[in-house]
């Protein structure tokens, strides 16, 4: 029986994996100065090692890419790794943190259309309902929130990145798994900044960090890379890209309370209305009701999945009838 308790622990990994997320985006701040692709290279070289040692320990099969699978995982590092990294890290000079995190709310109205059809499925009318109004309180905070012309543009790049970030994983995470995918996306996107680094920066750029921007880099690596990844792509194969798209609102709240922690500034009142409203957003979009067990076929037998009342019942049953390439507990 598919009960609210059971939904929202589904959500739990998502939950955190955003809140990292949203962490990165003051965390970021400290790169400003940085060598940007060098440092990023360095990053996910580094989280590719981490992932892949977990990986074996937790008793997960990663397996190589074929086919098709090449172009899926080249463009999410290129569009969520990648250039996601210089908008967010370009973005924070310009802007708060709790703006540049606000764009990836705004990401559940593209999520909540085009994930379930990535999945053969309808989108969820709930989900289609409540994507304005996380897009409305992002709306509001990107508005009156401490920005310029410049902050804006890094930020709807930003929207755009995180946006192929989950949409893209969607054809191959029934093959790799979370962890599959992670990997993948990591060492791809290493190499790529690797080489913009070493073309754009020199080899030796990496003798030009400091202490606190080494400190942040070793963040992101192991939270936000070889942490986040792994719980996001595991509710985003759990309940479907449209209903964890929603959870891409909790980015902005994060980064309000970490940058404010950290001395970027308390976000103005308007700000944290529009944090609110999306807030109201993701409980409208999210909120389950329990679905009775329908009669079993055979006195004493298990009980049937549910079926079309369950808003997200067809991703279940994708997600259980695939072939399980991370037997961990994350996948």
């Amino acid at each position: 029986m598919n009960t609210p308790s059971t939904s929202f622990a589904r959500l739990v990994p998502g939950m955190v994996g955003m809140t990292l997320v949203g962490s990165s985006v003051t965390v970021s701040h400290a790169l400003v100065d940085a060598p940007l692709f060098t440092t990023q290279a360095v990053r996910y070289a580094a989280a590719t090692a981490l992932l892949v040692a977990i990986a074996r320990f937790a008793g997960a099969r990663l397996v190589w890419p074929r086919g098709r699978e090449w172009l899926w995982l080249t463009g999410l590092a290129l569009t969520g790794l990648v250039l996601f990294n210089v908008a967010v890290v370009r973005g924070v000079a310009h802007a708060e943190p709790a703006v540049i995190a606000v764009a990836v709310a705004c990401v559940p109205l593209l999520l909540g259309v085009m994930g379930p059809l990535l999945e053969g499925r309808s989108p969820s009318r709930q989900v289609l309902l409540a994507a304005p109004v996380v897009m409305a309180g992002a709306v509001l905070v990107e508005g009156t929130g401490r920005t310029d012309a410049v902050g804006v543009a890094w930020a709807a790049l930003a929207l755009g990145c995180e946006a192929g970030f989950t949409l893209l994983a969607v054809p191959v995470l029934r093959r790799h798994g979370p962890w599959g995918v992670s990997v993948h996306a990591a060492w791809l996107g290493g190499v790529m900044l690797a080489v913009l680094g070493v073309t754009l920066e020199g080899p030796s750029a990496a003798r030009e960090l400091t202490g606190g921007q080494w400190a942040a880099a070793g963040y992101l690596t192991v939270m936000v890379t070889a942490v986040a990844f792994v719980l996001w792509y595991s509710t985003v194969r759990s309940v479907g890209a449209g209903r964890a798209g929603l959870l891409t609102g909790i980015a902005p709240l994060a980064a309000a309370v970490v940058g404010a922690a950290a001395g970027a500034g308390v976000p103005g009142p308007s700000v944290w209305l529009g944090i609110a409203v999306v807030i109201v957003g993701l409980v409208a979009g999210l909120r389950t009701r329990a679905v009775p067990a329908a009669p079993s076929a055979v006195p004493g037998g298990p009980d049937p999945l549910p079926g079309a009342h369950s808003a997200n019942s067809s991703a279940s049953k994708a997600s259980s009838a695939s072939t399980d390439s991370s037997p961990s507990g994350l996948a």
